[in-house]
């Protein structure tokens, strides 16, 4: 089969844009995770919502920092999907 180049490179864009925006959320997750089974493993608390609470608060916080940045990248990927087509 022979695949058209702009496709392509359209799904290659859309991926990388995908991973660039939900890179940061994710990693502040996997860190503030990390530190809190160090801290579980340290003072033997074994509570599930010890994780799970700070971790989606922590998410969330980063998410609305990073809003306006997630925007600027979002627009400028539209941008070049309309000029493109």
């Amino acid at each position: 089969m022979i695949y058209d180049e702009t496709i392509l490179d359209l799904v290659k864009t859309t991926l990388l844009l995908t991973l660039k925006i939900a890179g940061p959320i994710l990693l502040s997750g996997v860190a503030i995770g990390l530190a809190i089974s160090l801290f579980q493993s340290v003072t033997s608390i074994q509570d599930q919502t010890l994780t799970f609470v700070p971790k989606i608060v922590v998410m969330l916080v980063v998410a609305a920092v990073l809003v306006p940045w997630i925007t600027e990248m979002l627009l400028a990927f539209a941008t070049d999907m309309f000029t493109l087509f």
